[in-house]
């Protein structure tokens, strides 16, 4: 059924209960379970940079990544299925979609803020971009 789920977090408790459904449900299949942060970086939206006098590097937005990763298994037991972590960076919904692609996702499981439909149009729900757009079903959880 599914051998390969994807988790995006962006470290919220959100992202934390799409985390523990996807490992229920890899358990249930056997199926791998790739948790992966994008940094997000305007470069990637826009084409250049505004800084703003906020410079980082990218071995700084790389560390914030892994920290976002292990804020989200904080207190999760995944040892019972096969993990793996990425932190990638650029425009949130470009770079899921892309993942998906490259590893051949079957599953995404992923957390909404509940914004709505209006708010998510002015506040650019991610979910609901990678609902509209993903190539395979996406489960979203509240």
């Amino acid at each position: 059924m599914f051998k390969k789920i994807l988790v995006p977090t962006d470290a919220s408790e959100y992202s934390r209960r799409a985390l523990k459904v996807a490992v229920e449900l890899a358990q249930s299949v056997q199926a791998e379970v790739i948790l992966l942060h994008v940094n997000y970086t305007p470069q990637a939206y826009w084409g250049y940079t505004v800084s703003y006098g906020i410079t980082m590097t990218q071995d700084q937005l790389d560390q914030n990544g892994e920290l976002a990763l292990e804020a989200t298994l904080m207190g999760i037991d995944v040892s019972q299925v096969v993990l793996s972590k990425k932190v990638e960076s650029g425009h949130p919904v470009t770079v899921i979609l892309e993942q998906i692609k490259k590893d051949a996702v079957d599953l995404v499981v992923m957390g909404s803020h509940g914004y709505g439909a209006l708010a998510g149009s002015v506040l650019g729900s991610v979910s609901q971009r990678v609902l509209q757009r993903a190539n395979c079903p996406v489960l979203i959880i509240k």
